[in-house]
């Protein structure tokens, strides 16, 4: 979209503040830069590199990021994206869970996920060790956050469908971090999103700000004591930016401003264009025109204090009627190479078969999509082996495979859901293209079919 559409109130005052750099802002801002992230739970990124038919560069503030150098790459539609090899995400973005830093055994929070580029960068870097809630308000972008979640191997995530005051109601000081990617006036991502700009106008970017603010209010209630609390937006409005972040500091004395790492292209605040306090210049801003990406503004935030020594551990008790849990096991081994996951098995009111980090007591009454793992299903005395659970496995899990490479017709056939001649041994067989898992096939009367889902289908 070219400049000349976008809005004249924003292009004013962005020349205004950034003078001599204006220029080179809106030119940038208008580049549509590609950035995929590779997946640490899929292997060594290195290697994982090597593998990429594209030209690629390294996101200097990413480890696990890259940058598209060539245009019209089909980086979607490659199967590699569908394994969950990478996530194609902008890279200014990226840097959210270099910032807040997620550690393996944490109990992290994700405030509004969807469609999940953040959320399953906080689980790859927690190596699916410890407690992630990944929470979306709007029920129809639920779906998507949990298929990312899926399609990318976390095993250790639960989606929710809830309001921010509802969860700091019900758990309060839970969190070792929480990630609020606040809903904003999206004038970062101009280039690629029409109803951003016919939306933006200063009376939104206020509304935006007001509503932030409210926002930021529950998520300080969910951090406990000694955690940290990560403010980020798409947008440079330095109201929905730095005066969210000084109203929030005025009204919590138990919160601080965190040093940010200096990471290359990450630069300070501008209080100066609201007037706010110089501390402001402790936030952070990713510029189009200094490095890849659209731009992103972060605040790292403190909580003073120490955690409480009465703060609950992951739940690994199992909450599976005996029969069901005999005929799970006796399934399962007849699958997989490796024992069956145990700890933490839940049963829903579908007869679904869940791997929940959290002790069901925690999340009843709930709105909740996806209570954990989805690892199997129980149907008319059988156990249906879920997609999510082929999609966390490593080819040495199982006791077949049939691994096809990538420009192996056969890779579309499984994914159109078709089935091809194949004369094993009879069971469930997982399918992977150079290794990376795509799903399950049943292998029965000299045939292979795909059990791909439905719903993912070409």
């Amino acid at each position: 979209m070219p400049t000349t559409a976008w809005p004249p109130d924003f292009i004013s005052r962005m020349t205004i503040w950034l003078a001599d750099e204006a220029e080179a802002f809106l030119d940038a801002l208008a580049r549509r830069d590609v950035g995929l992230r590779l997946n640490p739970l899929r292997g060594d990124l290195e290697a994982l590199q090597a593998r990429l038919p594209w030209r690629v560069a390294p996101v200097p503030w990413c480890p696990e990021g890259l940058w598209l150098q060539e245009d019209e790459a089909a980086v979607g539609a490659h199967p590699y994206h569908t394994a969950g090899v990478y996530y194609i995400q902008d890279p200014s973005a990226m840097a959210a869970g270099v910032l807040l830093d997620p550690q393996p055994g944490e109990w992290v929070l994700d405030l509004a996920a969807a469609p999940g580029g953040k959320a399953t960068h906080l689980a790859a870097r927690m190596a699916n060790q410890g407690v992630l809630i990944a929470n979306e308000v709007n029920r129809r972008r639920t779906s998507v956050l949990a298929m990312n979640l899926e399609r990318m191997g976390v095993t250790h995530a639960m989606v929710f469908n809830e309001t921010p005051e509802r969860l700091a109601a019900r758990w309060g000081g839970l969190f070792d971090a929480v990630l609020v990617d606040a809903p904003c006036s999206g004038e970062g991502t101009f280039c690629r999103d029409s109803a951003a700009v016919r939306d933006w106008s200063l009376a939104t970017v206020q509304g935006n700000a007001h509503r932030q603010r409210g926002i930021m209010e529950q998520a300080a209630a969910l951090v406990r004591p000694g955690g940290r609390l990560l403010y980020g937006t798409c947008t440079f409005a330095p109201e929905e930016d730095e005066g969210v972040i000084a109203a929030f500091l005025d009204a919590h004395a138990d919160f601080e401003l965190a040093p940010l790492p200096a990471l290359p292209g990450l630069s300070g605040g501008r209080p100066e264009w609201i007037g706010a306090a110089e501390t402001l210049r402790g936030v952070g801003r990713f510029w189009p025109h200094t490095g890849p990406g659209h731009g992103h503004f972060y605040a790292l935030l403190h909580r003073l204090g120490q955690p409480p020594d009465d703060l609950p551990e992951r739940w690994t008790g199992t909450a599976l009627p005996g029969r069901i849990l005999q005929l799970y096991r006796r399934t399962l081994r007849e699958v997989l190479a490796v024992e069956a996951p145990e700890e933490g098995l839940y049963l829903d009111g579908n007869d679904d078969i869940y791997v929940t980090p959290l002790d069901p007591k925690l999340w009843a009454g709930l709105h909740v999509l996806r209570p954990g793992w989805w690892v199997a299903s129980q149907r008319h005395g059988k156990i249906n082996l879920n997609h999510a659970l082929a999609m966390a496995l490593h080819s040495t899990d199982v006791q077949q495979l049939c691994d096809l490479a990538v420009a192996d017709p056969l890779v579309e056939q499984f994914l159109r859901g078709s089935f091809w001649e194949d004369d094993g041994s009879a069971g469930f067989v997982l399918v992977t293209v150079d290794g990376f898992p795509l799903g399950w096939a049943k292998r029965g009367e000299g045939r292979l079919r795909s059990r791909y889902p439905v719903h993912l289908r070409r």
